[in-house]
């Protein structure tokens, strides 16, 4: 996963609304009437969210004139692309069920087992010099790297098996809809998203050089050992080795580099900060969950209302707390800015806590209890 862009980017290929106007002869002057006294004008409601799908020809042709403009691609090139692109089923049955939606307690599971562990850990030991030099250069640890690529492709093991552009055109123009008032806002942008991905994968095919329909990846579009999205592999993909490529579908170097890179540029992180740890909830602590997964709070604001750290943090200005349903019931963490680094791969605090919790078991300072056996 990179799946990692759930990140917002400015939604270039939106498409707008058509607007209608109607003709209407011009009514005759109306007679005067006294006019009341001047009341406090009474604002108009705010008119519900309205879905923006439109015929997939349509979007179609819009989609190619305007990636054609913007990357400067034949259009003839870009239709082709798309005359071999399938809308598939099983993409939009996988999104409307992602994993980030099952409660920790068995989110978990899927991600840490004894198996994964020791993966990693042989990973990490095969690797480690690779890993060391692009530690010392960014300040991200080697084991969080390692996690990355455990969590998103087990090692390189799986780095899925959708057609990239197939995963894409699919949630470009057949994303999943609902068209419930409170999700129709949520299904635009995400639409909209996913079109921009594909505008974007043509980019990427164009500046290095890619067949972009032989390229595989997760039902999402990610792709490669990082699971890159587009975007992304545009914007963070970097030269590792210096072979003046960027390939993150076989050169490791690049992929070591890459995501260490998109943690320091996309996410901030700090070098020699901490990530998390756990919190210790008083009696009386409020009912609290924070609204993002930003660092906002000092701790002496998360200790108002009744939570504080289980182990010392010196150095840190802002925290967030992190409410997990756990197998024993609520589990509370608080969050730095090194967590929130994580979540900018992955918008999601289980995704980011199953990251570092491999990731410290991989390097052996604490080895989680595995709850079942996973892949």
């Amino acid at each position: 996963m990179t799946i990692r862009r759930l990140v917002s980017r400015a939604l270039v290929c939106a498409l707008p609304l058509a607007l209608v106007a109607c003709a209407t002869q011009t009514p005759p002057p109306p007679t005067p009437q006294p006019q009341p006294e001047a009341t406090e004008p009474v604002p108009a409601p705010t008119p519900p969210p309205v879905s923006t799908a439109e015929p997939i020809e349509q979007a179609r042709a819009e989609f190619v004139r305007t990636t054609s403009a913007r990357y400067e691609i034949e259009p003839a090139t870009i239709e082709s692309v798309l005359g071999q692109a399938e809308i598939r089923d099983s993409i939009i049955s996988a999104m409307t069920r992602p994993a980030e939606a099952k409660p920790w307690s068995a989110y978990r599971p899927i991600f840490i087992s004894q198996a994964r562990i020791n993966a990693g850990r042989a990973f990490l030991a095969e690797h480690r010099d690779a890993l060391a030099k692009v530690e010392a250069d960014t300040g991200v640890p080697a084991e969080i790297i390692v996690s990355i690529i455990g969590v998103e492709t087990s090692y390189g093991g799986n780095m899925g098996s959708y057609p990239v552009v197939d995963a894409l055109y699919t949630l470009a123009f057949a994303y999943p809809r609902t068209n419930e008032p409170d999700k129709i806002a949520r299904e635009n942008q995400r639409e909209a998203f996913f079109r921009d991905e594909l505008a974007q994968l043509f980019a990427m095919g164009k500046e290095n050089g890619f067949d972009i329909t032989t390229l595989k990846g997760s039902y999402a579009g990610a792709m490669g050992w990082g699971q890159f999205m587009p975007s992304s592999y545009r914007d963070y993909a970097v030269d590792g080795d210096g072979d003046g490529k960027v390939d993150l579908f076989g050169n490791l170097d690049d992929v070591f580099a890459s995501v260490a890179n998109y943690f320091v540029e996309k996410g901030g992180w700090v070098r020699g900060a901490p990530v998390t740890v756990r919190a210790t909830a008083s009696d009386d602590a409020q009912d609290f969950l924070p609204d993002s997964l930003e660092p906002r709070y000092t701790l002496e604001q998360l200790a108002a209302r009744g939570f504080r750290p289980a182990a010392p943090v010196p150095g840190v200005d802002k925290a967030t707390l992190v409410n997990l349903d756990g197998v024993g019931g609520k589990e509370y963490w608080i969050g730095f800015q090194n967590f929130y680094a994580i979540t900018r791969y992955n918008n999601s605090r289980h995704y980011a806590m199953a990251v570092y919790q491999l990731a410290e078991a991989i390097d052996g300072r604490e080895v989680p209890a595995v709850d079942q056996p996973g892949a």
